[in-house]
This record gives structure tokens, sequence and C-alpha cells, in this order.
């Protein structure tokens, strides 16, 4: 599909919020049948919907995730649990429903697209093509892609919802890649700053002895690399991977056309920071979803000023968590929508 129409990242328009429209759902909220304030933060996710939706009565439907896979070189370092084929049988699951992010996906009835961003292996037919290259390079030996694979990586994720989901409301944003939190701990460590030991976790599953290793594979890739922090396309291409950069681009297009953009765990979080470090003003079109056990979400959700609706221990990904959140979204905007004031209930409120 082709992506050569988009805009560059840096040249994305995104519209400032709406908020007369905060300030009506604040209004109808204070004639609702009930205490005010006492739906807590379901009240105040109705007003953050309205803001970004630029309307009174905000909606998450349709919805959809968003499930984007890529392979990465940096997987032959032994940095998780599984080879890098389990890529590629992952993504046939994913398209034959298999997968969890299917299921949650279906229980909050849900759209969930799977795309080929830079799969290694063949992949089934229905699975949406917007292949860059069959996995990045590998990041230990120099930089993870060609500055231009990046520029297409991200401009291919800006076509998605134009080409498959020019409806949806929401979009949550999920991924699948053997070795994508090795990538995700190097942006993250770069874009905020930290300590590579601090936002490094155990991803599949790896052993203590493993995890070493991946850190260490991590601090000799942004040794070998030299990445700029201050430049995001820097950062990405050097230590990122096409899924991620396909989710940048998907999260700037989403907020360009106040499309609210619910952000899974840590890939999709390392995702968003560098969509922000690109445009700043996406950050106030991005909802988060779940508290990863990752130790690396930490600092990604207070970089990004993003308060998470649950912590139930997850870190599988897919966009799970997003699938979950888009269902607390949906009530919020629900119970706001739906219920009755005081005077359309009958009810004398003094």
């Amino acid at each position: 599909m082709s992506s050569s129409d988009q805009p560059p990242p840096h040249e994305v328009t995104i519209p400032p919020l709406d908020n007369d429209a905060r300030q009506a759902v604040r209004d109808r909220q204070l004639q609702l049948t009930k205490p005010p304030g006492s739906l807590g933060r379901l009240e105040t996710m109705a007003g953050d919907l309205a803001a970004m939706q630029s309307t009174s009565r905000p909606t998450v439907d349709p919805a959809v995730v968003v499930t984007m896979a890529a392979d990465h070189g940096v997987a032959a370092e032994g940095v998780s649990a599984y080879p890098q084929s389990i890529t590629a049988a992952m993504v046939a699951n994913l398209a034959d429903r298999g997968a969890a992010v299917n299921a949650l996906c279906e229980a909050n009835e849900i759209e969930n697209i799977v795309v080929d961003m830079g799969v290694a292996g063949d992949i089934p037919a229905d699975v949406l093509g917007y292949r860059v290259d069959k996995g990045t390079a590998n990041m230990v030996q120099g930089p993870a892609m060609t500055p231009q694979q990046a520029l297409d990586a991200i401009s291919a994720g800006q076509s998605v919802l134009a080409d498959v989901a020019p409806e949806a409301r929401v979009v949550g944003l999920g991924e699948m890649g053997i070795a994508n939190t090795t990538a995700s701990a190097a942006i993250t460590a770069l874009l905020t700053d930290s300590p590579v030991e601090a936002v490094t976790g155990h991803g599949t599953g790896i052993d203590v002895e493993t995890r070493a290793q991946k850190v260490d594979v991590i601090e000799q890739a942004i040794e070998t690399n030299n990445p700029d922090p201050s430049d995001p396309i820097s950062v990405l291409r050097s230590v990122g991977g096409f899924e991620i950069a396909g989710l940048v681009g998907l999260t700037l297009s989403a907020a360009s056309q106040r499309v609210p953009v619910v952000v899974d765990g840590f890939i999709a979080g390392a995702a968003a920071l560098v969509a922000a470090e690109l445009n700043p003003r996406v950050t106030d079109y991005l909802l988060a979803s779940h508290d990863s056990v990752e130790p690396g979400h930490a600092a990604q959700l207070d970089a990004l000023g993003l308060e998470p609706c649950f912590d139930y221990g997850m870190r599988l990904g897919e966009g799970t968590g997003a699938a979950l959140a888009i269902g607390v979204y949906r009530a919020a905007c629900t119970a706001h929508n739906e219920m009755s004031t005081f005077a359309e209930a009958g009810l004398e409120t003094e």
C-alpha cells in the first residue's frame, strides 16, 4: 500500500484540544442523576475524550486496536526466551484470531487489525502488508535501520487509519516482535535519560543471566551507534524497530484527525515517546491503558504525563492492555451520554 502522500512526521498538524467541549461535559456531569464527582475518573475520562474529539458527546465506537509486527536483528544476541521464528508464527495466530488480543478485542467489541511492518518469515495473505524490510539489522553492529527506512516505516504507519479504518473514533496501539522489548528499552533509556539497567526488564520471561546479557547488548548498541537523544529519528533508526516506527506514524496520524490513541504497554510506550518528541502536541491525544510490569514503563508514563487505568500485572503486549482500557473508556462515554439528568428524571435537586 502506498504511503508516499503522507507528510513528513515533523510536518503533521495536530489541532489543539477543544476545552469548550470539555467544559460542556463538566456542565452535563453536574446535571446527571448522581452526586457530583461520584464516578471519579470516569467523569474526567469523558471530558478528556470530548476535548480530543471536539464534541460534548464523546464515543469510542467504532474502536480499533492495530497490532503491528516486525522482526529485530538484535534477536541474534540471545536477548529473548524465544527464537525469531516465533514472530511469524504469532502473526499467523493473530490472523487466525487465536491470540490474547483477539479474544480481548472480541470481548470489548473492538476490531483488531494486524499489520506486517517487517516480519522476517512468511505470513498469511490476509495480514495487511506495509513491510519495509524483512526485519531490522542487528543494532549492536550498527543502526537498526537506515534513515530512509525509518521514515518509510513512519509514513506507512501514517497510512493505516485512512487505508483500513477511516471511521475509527479511537485507536489502540499493539505490537508483536521477538526482541522488541530490547529495542524499546534502548529507546526509553535515551529519550527519558534513564540508566539502561533501570528500564530493562525480563521481556518474554528471560532469566536473570539473560537479562544481564540484554542490558549489556543495549549498552553496546547505544555506544556503537551514539544516537542523538535530542533527535528522535536518530534514536529510532539506531535502536528501534519497524513496528515501533509504524506505531509512531499511526499515533501522529490519529492525533492529527482528533482520534484518541490508547497506549498499550512498554513497546507502544516507546513509540509514543518518539511520537511526542517529533510533535509534543501528540501527548494531548494519548490515553493510558495499564501499568506494565516492565520496569521502563513507569519512566514512559511519567515522561508522557499519563496515568494508567489499571494495574493487573500485565506484560503481554499485542494491544491487550489497550483493548481492556477501551472498554473502560467506552463505559465512561456511555455513562456520560446515556444517564438521565435530574430534570429528565423528574427529580428535585433543592
